[in-house]
Parts: C-alpha cells; sequence; structure tokens
C-alpha cells in the first residue's frame, strides 16, 4: 500500500457506515418535518443578520462573564486590604479557602451544563448570576474563617453553571468557524476584569473603617451588589435558542437554523438527550486529553489572577501601587484576545494560537523565577497574562469545533471548565506566603503546567491533521472509483458525529 492509497476502515467503522447509509435510503421516503427553504441573502444582509444576534448575545454574555471573574477573583485584591490580618488566615488558610471554591465549582460543572436546555438559558443563566451575586455580597460580612470557606463553596457553586453555559449556548448559536471571535469578545469582559478588579479595589480601598467594616468587606460588598443589578437587567434582555427567538423574523430564524445545520453545527446534530452521550463524552480520547490540557492552561491563569497582586507586591510597592500596577497587562491582554480570536475565526485555525499563548506564558514565569531585576519580572507578569488569557477560551472553542452533537458538546465543554478548575485547585495551593516575595515555587508550579500543556495540545493537533489527511486521501479515492454514496450532512452529524467521512477536524 502506497502513502496515497486510502486507509480502510476498522470493521466497526464500516459496520456503522453501512448501518447508517441503510438508515438513509430507508428515511427518504418519509415526510420529514423541516423548517421551509431559508431566504437568499445578500453578503451584506446576512452581515446585518450576524450582527443582530451579535447586539443580543455579546454585550450582555460579556457583561455577565466580566462580574463572574470579578467575583471569583476579588479575593486576592481583598488579601492586601486587611482580610488576611481580620480573619486570621495565617497557614494554609487563605489557600484552603480558594481551594474550596474550585472544588465545588469543579464538582457542578457538568451537571449544570446539562440542564441549561431543560430550564432555559434565558432564566437559568441570570438566575445562576443572580444567586452568586448575593452570595458574593455576603461575603464581605463574614467574621471567622469557618464563615468564609463556607461562603466560597456556595459561590463556587453558583458560579459552576455560567463559563461552560455561556460556552454552550453560543455555540447553538453560531457556525464553528464564527464562534470564536464571538467567544473572545466575551472573554474579553473575562480578561478586562482583571484591570477592572485593581482599579475598583483602589477606589474602594479608601472606604475603609466606614460602617465599622475595612476595604476586604467594601470590595466584595459592593462587586457583589453590582452582579445582582446585572442578574436583574439579564433577566429582561436574555435569549434563548435560535428556534425560540422572538426578536428574528421566522425567515431570520430559517435562515440561521440551516446555516448551523449546513456548516456541520449545532442544528444537524444530536439534539436529544441520551444516557449514551455520557460515556461517548467521557470516553473520547480527544475530549479527555485536550480537558487535562486544559489543566495548564487555567491552572496558572487563575494562579496569576489570584495572586497577581501580591507578586507585584513583593516587588516592594505599597498594597495600592500594587493594586493600579495589576490594570496595564489585563488591558494589553484584552486587546491581544479580541486580535487573536478575529484572526483565528478569518484562518479557522486554533491549535496554534493556543501553541503560541502557552510558550508565551512559559516565558513569562521563567523571568520571574530568574534574578532578574523587579523591572523585568513585571514585563514578565504581561507575558503570563497575554499568554494565558489568549489561550483560555481558544482552546476551549477548539473542544467544541470538534464534539459533535449537542449533548457531547455540552458534556465535553463541562468537562474541559472542570478540569480547568482543578488546575484551580492546584495552583491555589502553589503560592504560599513563606515563599514571597519572590514565589519561586509557585512559579516553577505553573511553568510545569505550561509545559505539559503544550506537548498535550501538539499531539492532539498532530493526530487531527493525520486523520484529516487519510480521510481526504479516502474521499478523493471513492470519488475516482464512483463510489460516493450520498449522504445527507445532517445524517452523517447525527449518526456518526467526528467520525463522519465528510468531517474534518478544525486544527
Amino acid at each position: 500500500m502506497t502513502e496515497t492509497d486510502p486507509v480502510p476502515l476498522s470493521p466497526t467503522e464500516e459496520k456503522v457506515t453501512i448501518e447508517i447509509m441503510n438508515e438513509v435510503v430507508a428515511a427518504e421516503s418519509v415526510v420529514s418535518d423541516e423548517l421551509p427553504l431559508p431566504p437568499v441573502l445578500t453578503a451584506e444582509e446576512e452581515r446585518r443578520l450576524w450582527r443582530k444576534i451579535d447586539v443580543r448575545l455579546i454585550p450582555i454574555a460579556t457583561i455577565l462573564y466580566l462580574v463572574s471573574y470579578v467575583d471569583r477573583g476579588n479575593i486576592g485584591n481583598a488579601k492586601l486590604q486587611g482580610l488576611i490580618t481580620q480573619l486570621d488566615l495565617s497557614g494554609q488558610r487563605y489557600n484552603i479557602a480558594l481551594t474550596m471554591y474550585y472544588l465545588s465549582y469543579s464538582i457542578f460543572n457538568v451537571p449544570a451544563n446539562l440542564v441549561l436546555k431543560k430550564f432555559r438559558p434565558s432564566r437559568w443563566l441570570p438566575g445562576l448570576t443572580l444567586a452568586w451575586g448575593i452570595v458574593a455580597a455576603l461575603m464581605g460580612l463574614v467574621k471567622t474563617y469557618p464563615q468564609l470557606v463556607i461562603v466560597r463553596v456556595l459561590l463556587g457553586i453558583a458560579e459552576s453553571g455560567m463559563s461552560p453555559g455561556i460556552y454552550y449556548l453560543l455555540s447553538l448559536w453560531y457556525p464553528r468557524h464564527m464562534l470564536q471571535w464571538r467567544i473572545g469578545l466575551f472573554w474579553g469582559g473575562a480578561t478586562f476584569s482583571g484591570a477592572f478588579t485593581g482599579l475598583l479595589a483602589y477606589g474602594i480601598s479608601f472606604m475603609s473603617g466606614k460602617a465599622g467594616l475595612l476595604g476586604w468587606s467594601w470590595i466584595f460588598i459592593i462587586e457583589g451588589l453590582v452582579t445582582v443589578a446585572v442578574a436583574l437587567v439579564a433577566f429582561i434582555v436574555f435569549v434563548d435558542l435560535p428556534e425560540t427567538a422572538t426578536f428574528l423574523t421566522p425567515k431570520e430564524r430559517s435562515f440561521v437554523i440551516h446555516r448551523l445545520k449546513n456548516n456541520m453545527s449545532s442544528a444537524g446534530e444530536e439534539e436529544d438527550f441520551k444516557w449514551s452521550h455520557i460515556p461517548g463524552a467521557l470516553l473520547d480520547w480527544k475530549i479527555v486529553v485536550v480537558c487535562i490540557a486544559n489543566i495548564g492552561v487555567a491552572g496558572p491563569l487563575y494562579g496569576i489572577s489570584l495572586f497577581l497582586p501580591s507578586i507585584i507586591n513583593g516587588f516592594g510597592y505599597t498594597p495600592a501601587i500594587s493594586q493600579l500596577l495589576t490594570v496595564p497587562p489585563y488591558i494589553i491582554a484584552t486587546i491581544i484576545v479580541v486580535i487573536t480570536s478575529t484572526y483565528s475565526d478569518r484562518i479557522k485555525m486554533r491549535s496554534p494560537f493556543v501553541l503560541a499563548g502557552l510558550a508565551l506564558a512559559f516565558v513569562g514565569f521563567a523571568i520571574n523565577v530568574s534574578n532578574a531585576s523587579n523591572g523585568v519580572k513585571y514585563f514578565g507578569t504581561y507575558l503570563v497574562v497575554i499568554g494565558e488569557y489568549e489561550t483560555a477560551p481558544m482552546i476551549i472553542t477548539w473542544l467544541g469545533n470538534n464534539a459533535v452533537g449537542h449533548y457531547k458538546r455540552g458534556l465535553g465543554i463541562g468537562m474541559i471548565v472542570m478540569f480547568g478548575n482543578l488546575g484551580g485547585i492546584i495552583s491555589s495551593n502553589v503560592y504560599h506566603a513563606q515563599d514571597a516575595p519572590r514565589y519561586v515555587r509557585g512559579h516553577i508550579a505553573e511553568m510545569a503546567q505550561v509545559a505539559m500543556s503544550l506537548a498535550l495540545v501538539a499531539i492532539t493537533a498532530l493526530v487531527y491533521v493525520r486523520r484529516n489527511t487519510r480521510r481526504d486521501v479516502a474521499q478523493r479515492e471513492m470519488e475516482e472509483k464512483g463510489m460516493v454514496r450520498e449522504l445527507t450532512t445532517e445524517e452523517v452529524e447525527r449518526k456518526m458525529g467526528d467520525r463522519a467521512p465528510t468531517f474534518r477536524y478544525t486544527l
């Protein structure tokens, strides 16, 4: 067999293919209950339609994601405003409080995504936001360490459905090669939250002593109440799925749904829940490997977001100035996220951006391990923030692009966020007070996670290249021999998913 010969299907793949072909042939005589044919739109009309959808989805998704990251990460700012002293967070107590959030968050990620479609996104996501906003505000009133741990656990449970929920929802609205730019926009909100919290913490610090509360209490209370207000607005403006979108005309809904089907995306996939979807996602090595890789993406990201004020404080700056110096890296990272997301959709590739971001973060951590001057180390924190925040949305989009089926994708996205929060658990326990001001052990631990992810992402991308090439060769051979059997994209997607001979992995 030469290199150009098609690789034969395994007995299992051949059996599945034959069964699907028979089902399609048998279904040809059945009258299907499909939507009317979509209208033919000009390029400008289609751009206006997607812009109309963007206006309804992206701004509120961005704001929800922003307040989510503010409320989970502001404990790093509160640490410099008296939290450690007043609650006696000596030893590992502060790290344990961080860990308990990520533990509860991880446990409830997947179940939260499974119920998203059942409870309607327009009610489920704003409801979660309202719940964690109340919990976040109450965190400012705790008086003891046990109370702080309990509230952090509740915050993790309440926030667990937000990140995977928004990723999943957007994957049900946009074709897969139009998705990253949208995710980049709302992820930009999460990135900007780092700058936002720094500025807010600096301003709120001057309220210390008001009503008998220190600055850390006011950080939690004010930012939590802002989240509650955002949740109330979200109940009014958030939308559900394309099939029920009242802000679209029937013709616009038809166009969007057909576009998704023809693009090998959500509307043409398995839409009903089956118990087989659970092992289908849990045992798919491609999903599992990318999820493990996300440990080395999300873990260092959470580490830098939680400990950046302390790291900069270790360079010799006052707490107030340290809060301000956290702002510039996040502003630049926000711009980079949007630019790379736009270009990623344009070239329809994800893995090169994931690898580049991880490499950048690795260099940034290495600089902070070295004996460089504090100014150079501060520059290194820019590389870490930019690299990690650019990579995080890209790797989740990559998994979603290659997971076919509503619930398989939902499970996969829940899993990758869950694994990412396992990284958060690790990163919550690698930066110790006794290692200040250099935190060498913490930085080395983060570098190890990044290195692991670099290897796994590179291997997965190479496997995808190999499989795409094999399918291209096999398809050409079948066409030359007149062996092509017509299968609708819809049937291929529903029955075979990413095993379909017409499916190509996004690299």
